[in-house]
């Protein structure tokens, strides 16, 4: 990052192919719209390039990064009328794992369709919360300053998220069909 932010190209294209695929994994994860999601990945490297002079040598790279990833999605949001409102932990793992058959296609794909239902009925602030926690990786202090709230209230978003998860996957655990 130092190197971009002082103007070798070449290192810009090593950021964009190492940090790409995460960030579009990010949108793809909160907008449905293919184009939409490429469209946003896009603009948060053209915020990125724009910022690189204000970033600050020795700070980390990625949450960096996802920090103006969630702003262009909160914007985007906005921009639709839709409210950016209000993590998946080892629980709701565990809950998922006791769920799996490897033996059984159908019931894999039948699991990951109620999981991922599961995760559309969570509060879009606390959906975030779980894709960066559970999918990008991030502790609950950079979640924080990625989104621009306290390490307690990432905490609590996950917190709240793992309860509704664990309700709406508590079925699947018993090899039920689900809520």
């Amino acid at each position: 990052m130092q190197a971009y932010a002082e103007g070798d190209a070449d290192a810009f294209q090593h950021l964009f192919s190492s940090l790409a695929p995460a960030v579009h994994a990010f949108f793809t994860r909160a907008v449905s719209d293919r184009s939409a999601v490429d469209d946003l990945t896009q603009t948060t490297f053209l915020k990125m390039h724009a910022a690189r002079r204000l970033w600050r040598r020795g700070e980390r790279v990625r949450p960096w990064v996802f920090t103006i990833a969630a702003r262009v999605r909160v914007d985007w949001l906005r921009a639709r009328g839709r409210a950016a409102s209000e993590s998946l932990d080892e629980g709701v793992a565990d809950v998922v794992e006791a769920a799996t058959d490897p033996g059984d296609e159908i019931d894999l794909r039948r699991r990951d369709e109620q999981v991922r239902a599961a995760l559309e009925t969570l509060p879009e602030s606390q959906r975030i919360v779980v894709h960066l926690h559970r999918f990008e990786g991030f502790g609950f202090a950079d979640i924080g300053r990625i989104l621009g709230i306290s390490e307690g209230a990432a905490r609590v978003r996950a917190f709240r998220a793992n309860e509704e998860l664990r309700t709406r996957l508590r079925d699947l655990a018993r090899g039920g069909e689900g809520s």
